[in-house]
C-alpha cells in the first residue's frame, strides 16, 4: 500500500510513501548518463538522461520504486494487485518489462507530452527480472511541472489517464478513484453552512468542521481522497525549504504507523520511507520510519557523465537534535 503525490508551487515536488512489512535493502541511487541500461526485449540503451531515486540494485541493475531524471520528469510505481495485467512480447512494439518501465521512460523523456508519445508504441510485458524476484503488479504516476498522468496496464489494454488531482494510491482503477471523489464535493476548508435544517439553530463549535466526512482510515480509496483534499488546499511559501516541508506535511496525513494495519501473515505494514523529489533542483529528499529527519541527495553533485551507479544506503536510525 502506498500513496504518491505531485505538488506544484513555484516548483514541482513529487514523491510517495512506500508502505510494506519488509525492505529489500533499497538505496538512494543515481544512474548516470553513461550507465548501460540493458532491456530484456529492447536491447541496450548506452546513454540516457541521468536518474535519481530509490531503487533496489539487483545484480547491479537499478530496480527503481520512484525516481526523477535530470530534466525534472518524475515517476513512481505503486501496488495494483489484482488489476495489473501484462502482455507477452509483440512484434512491432517497444516490449518493456514492468520492472524496466521507470528507466525506459526517464532515460529518454523530458516531459509528460513526450511520455504520451512513447506510450503509443509500448507493450508492457510480464517478463520477470529473475526467478528469485516475482513480477510486481503495479500502476504508475508520471509528472512534470505542467501535467500529471496515470498509466495502468489492465486486461483490456494500456490506459493513460490525465490526473488532475496529482494523486495515486492502489486499487481500484484510477477512473473509479476519481468517480468516488463525487461523494466528497461538499467538503470545504471554510466555515460550513447549516444546510441540515432551517428550523434548527446549528452553529460551528470548532475550526475545521467543513472537512467533517473526510475519510481517516488507511484504505487506498480513503488515502486517495484524503491526499487529494489536503494537497488541493495546501498552501506554502514559494521557497525550497517551505515547499519540501509542506510536501512532507501532506504525506504525513497518509503514513502508516506500526500496529494499525495487520497483514494476513501477522506482520504489520508501515511507511518504510517517504520521498520528495525537487524536480527543478534535482534533489531527492526522504525520511524513513525510524528517521524523521529529512535527508537529501543532490544528483548534480555527482558525476552525471559516469558509467557506474552511485548508491547511498537509506538512513534508518533516528537522528535527534539535542537543544540542551
Amino acid at each position: 500500500m502506498c500513496t504518491a503525490v505531485s505538488y506544484k508551487t513555484n516548483s514541482l515536488y513529487f514523491g510517495r510513501t512506500l508502505d510494506n512489512d519488509f525492505s529489500y535493502g533499497e538505496e538512494v541511487t543515481v544512474t548516470p548518463r553513461n550507465f548501460p541500461l540493458e532491456f530484456k526485449h529492447a536491447g541496450l540503451m548506452k546513454s540516457h538522461y541521468a536518474i535519481i531515486g530509490i531503487a533496489f540494485a539487483a545484480q547491479g541493475y537499478p530496480l527503481y520504486y520512484d525516481a526523477m531524471n535530470e530534466k525534472g520528469l518524475c515517476m513512481a510505481g505503486l501496488n495494483f494487485v489484482g488489476n495489473a495485467v501484462y502482455k507477452e512480447p509483440v512484434q512491432g512494439k517497444d516490449n518493456i518489462a514492468q520492472f524496466e518501465f521507470i528507466p525506459w521512460v526517464l532515460g529518454q523523456c523530458v516531459s509528460v507530452e513526450e511520455v504520451k508519445a512513447l506510450l503509443s508504441r509500448i507493450n508492457l510485458t510480464g517478463t520477470p527480472f529473475s526467478p528469485d524476484l516475482p513480477v510486481a503488479q503495479l500502476h504508475w504516476i508520471i509528472a512534470d511541472s505542467k501535467a500529471t498522468i496515470t498509466v495502468e496496464s489492465v486486461a483490456d489494454g494500456l490506459k493513460v489517464y490525465d490526473n488532475p488531482v496529482g494523486v495515486l494510491t492502489n486499487n481500484p482503477t484510477f477512473d473509479k478513484h476519481m468517480f468516488l471523489l463525487n461523494n466528497y464535493m461538499n467538503l470545504t476548508v471554510k466555515v460550513p453552512e447549516n444546510r441540515f435544517s432551517e428550523s434548527l439553530d446549528l452553529h460551528r463549535y470548532s475550526w475545521g468542521m467543513g472537512a467533517i466526512g473526510l475519510p481517516g482510515d488507511l484504505s487506498s480509496t480513503s488515502r486517495f481522497t484524503r491526499a487529494a483534499f489536503i494537497k488541493s488546499n495546501s498552501l506554502c511559501d514559494g521557497d525550497e525549504r517551505s515547499g519540501v516541508g509542506q510536501f512532507f506535511h501532506i504525506m504525513d496525513t497518509v503514513s502508516q504507523p506500526k500496529g494499525c494495519t495487520v497483514l494476513d501473515s501477522g506482520k504489520y505494514e508501515i511507511t518504510l520511507y517517504t520521498s520528495c523529489c525537487s524536480a527543478e533542483k534535482g534533489i531527492y529528499y526522504y525520511t524513513t520510519y525510524g528517521n524523521r529527519q529529512i535527508t537529501a541527495v543532490n544528483m548534480h553533485k555527482e558525476d552525471l557523465f559516469g558509467c557506474d551507479l552511485v548508491r547511498y544506503p537509506v538512513i534508518c536510525d533516528e537522528q535527534i537534535k539535542m537543544q540542551n
